[in-house]
């Protein structure tokens, strides 16, 4: 079973530390159940992240990271307890309050891409922005574009995602999470299909180009770009977290 890390960074610039809670989880479980069987992905976890802070998770396969992520990020809900954004109570918000906050402050790299193939890679990267009144056509394209250019991928903006490697698809996915600009953005293994000096550059792109950032990769990577980055830990063993650094 492979070792994984997520990490998340939470702040303004990416730069600086604040003592107020951007994001807290109180008592949060998360059972998923049909007719035969009852698995248990998420048990009492307690987790407050304060804006600026940049945190790894890690923990095997099946521990749990990535219902953690969608929990997170607003794509799951908790069978138990509370998820907090902004000192405000997920509970609290309605079906078009969670997809505006979806769409504007958090950013998501999923481990599969989730890339449309009959669409360019341009007109991929573009799709968070098609839910942004007040963005033009023109400022829409002027944004991917400078997402792409960030991930090395000037070249290819034409080109489909059938036409692609695996490594420049995840550097696709990429592009379209940052492009809005998110407060927060969740990164399930980014750098998974990434040469070293390629994932170096993308973990840089995440770590200090938007304004709170989470990514998940494998510790299996380049150990020298975790502890760069990484400046305080949590450990998930099924179901369970717990902070060790």
């Amino acid at each position: 079973m492979t070792s994984q890390a997520t990490t998340l960074n939470a702040g303004a610039n990416g730069n600086q530390t604040s003592t107020a809670n951007m994001i807290e989880l109180e008592c949060v479980e998360k059972v998923y159940r049909t007719d035969r069987i009852e698995t248990i992905a998420l048990t009492n976890v307690n987790l407050s992240v304060r804006e600026g802070e940049f945190i790894s998770i890690m923990g095997p396969s099946g521990s749990g990271k990535s219902t953690l992520l969608n929990v997170i990020g607003l794509l799951d809900v908790p069978t138990g307890g509370k998820v907090t954004l902004n000192n405000r109570p997920v509970t609290s918000y309605g079906d078009r309050h969670l997809a505006r906050v979806r769409n504007e402050h958090i950013g998501f790299v999923f481990q599969t891409f989730h890339l449309i193939n009959d669409l360019s890679v341009v007109d991929n990267v573009e799709i968070p922005l098609l839910y942004r009144k007040s963005l033009s056509g023109s400022e829409r394209r002027k944004l991917a574009l400078r997402a792409l250019d960030r991930v090395g991928l000037h070249a290819r903006v034409h080109h489909f995602p059938s036409q692609l490697s695996g490594g420049q698809q995840q550097r696709v996915a990429i592009a379209r999470a940052i492009v809005g600009n998110p407060r927060i953005l969740l990164a399930d293994e980014p750098t998974g299909n990434l040469d070293s000096q390629m994932g170096d550059e993308i973990m840089e792109v995440l770590s200090g180009g938007t304004r709170c950032p989470a990514e998940s990769k494998p510790t299996s990577n380049s150990s020298r770009r975790g502890g760069l980055l990484r400046r305080s830990a949590l450990a998930v063993s099924p179901g369970r977290v717990r902070r060790i650094g």
